[in-house]
């Protein structure tokens, strides 16, 4: 299962909060499957395969704070465990346009990714931050909530490419590879992060 995490709602995209529903929109056109709402589950999902195997995207639609009383659900019901789960998200803490990937860990200050952690009673569990970086000066809410303009956008959306990217590497070729690969990549410096590659 491999979950976005963001706000549903029109008003709520091209936001640093929602880069996580960005990611599997993307999955979702490479993979070419269509969004299904299920009011069950309070989520959109998406159920496709990917290298031999099924997969479920999953966009919850309880608002960022809730994020896993969708998830947790889900996951019991398809019967899997919390090794079986990737959570995409935005982080504050990362410099714009930077990726980094985990096996586990806390939250990191991301109430999304606090409650997935709380539902499913454990860390153990990938995840993959977008960097989206702070403003100098107004309200973190007003930041992860406000509109990217042209210029982060364009960043942004090297970053979620990649970040697609990762998403397929590490179901393929497993967590550790995804690190190596993907860890410290930045949408600023993509050239020479490809060279490396």
């Amino acid at each position: 299962m491999v979950a976005g995490l963001g706000n549903p709602g029109q008003e709520y995209a091209n936001t640093p909060h929602n880069v996580g529903f960005d990611v599997v929109d993307l999955l979702a056109e490479k993979l070419g499957s269509g969004w299904k709402n299920s009011s069950k589950f309070h989520a959109q999902t998406v159920r496709t395969a990917f290298a031999g195997e099924p997969l479920l995207l999953v966009k919850p639609q309880t608002f960022m704070n809730l994020s896993g009383t969708s998830i947790g659900p889900l996951l019991n019901y398809f019967g899997g465990t919390p090794g079986d789960l990737v959570v995409i998200s935005d982080d504050v803490n990362l410099p714009l346009g930077r990726l980094r990937i985990r096996g586990g860990g806390s939250n990191g200050g991301h109430n999304g990714l606090g409650n997935v952690i709380q539902c499913l009673g454990t860390d153990a569990f990938a995840r993959i931050r977008l960097g989206v970086g702070r403003r100098e000066y107004g309200s973190l809410i007003d930041h992860v909530l406000g509109k990217f303009d042209a210029e982060r956008r364009t960043l942004v959306q090297a970053m979620e490419q990649t970040a697609s990217e990762a998403v397929l590497v590490l179901l393929e070729k497993g967590l550790n590879e995804a690190m190596n690969r993907y860890n410290g990549w930045s949408a600023d410096e993509a050239p020479a992060a490809e060279d490396r590659k």
